[in-house]
């Protein structure tokens, strides 16, 4: 898991290659002016998905992760609590690995939860277990999906 501010996205770039089409092309956009939904970037090796919600409160969050895809989380307006566990700390007892959504639920609690304001990103790998949402604000995020097997 990375917790960083997007000024600073091009330090991750040697990661991953997808890493740098997505984040680049974040930069380029006028995001109050985009619909909530997809938008591609490199058709499914890397997408982001705009939304608009209210946050759920870590009560109410759910423990996911996703084997085919990294998850970044970028907080573009309120502030959001993201939850963390790491993967092989999780107890089975879901509905198992969702292949066509790509998700995979947990039951339980995240160990940790992270603030993440507005101009932040957290990148979650397949290891990252996670629990969007966890804020009661409003928020506006991007969530970019890039494909683990590029």
């Amino acid at each position: 898991m990375i917790l960083d501010r997007i000024d600073n996205a091009a330090r991750y770039y040697a990661l991953h290659p997808g890493f740098r089409p997505a984040f680049e092309h974040l930069k380029t956009l006028n995001l109050p002016a985009l619909e909530d939904g997809r938008h591609e970037v490199d058709g499914d090796r890397v997408f982001m998905i705009l939304m608009h919600r209210r946050g759920k409160g870590t009560d109410n969050t759910k423990l996911e992760s996703h084997m085919r895809y990294i998850d970044v989380q970028c907080t573009i307006s309120g502030t959001d609590l993201v939850g963390w566990k790491n993967l092989a700390e999780c107890a089975a007892g879901g509905q198992g690995y969702n292949g066509e959504k790509d998700v995979e639920f947990y039951p339980g609690k995240s160990d940790v939860w992270i603030k993440t304001p507005p101009g932040t990103f957290a990148v979650f790998f397949p290891e990252d277990v996670h629990a969007p949402l966890g804020s009661e604000d409003d928020l506006f995020k991007v969530v970019i999906k890039i494909a683990v097997d590029w």
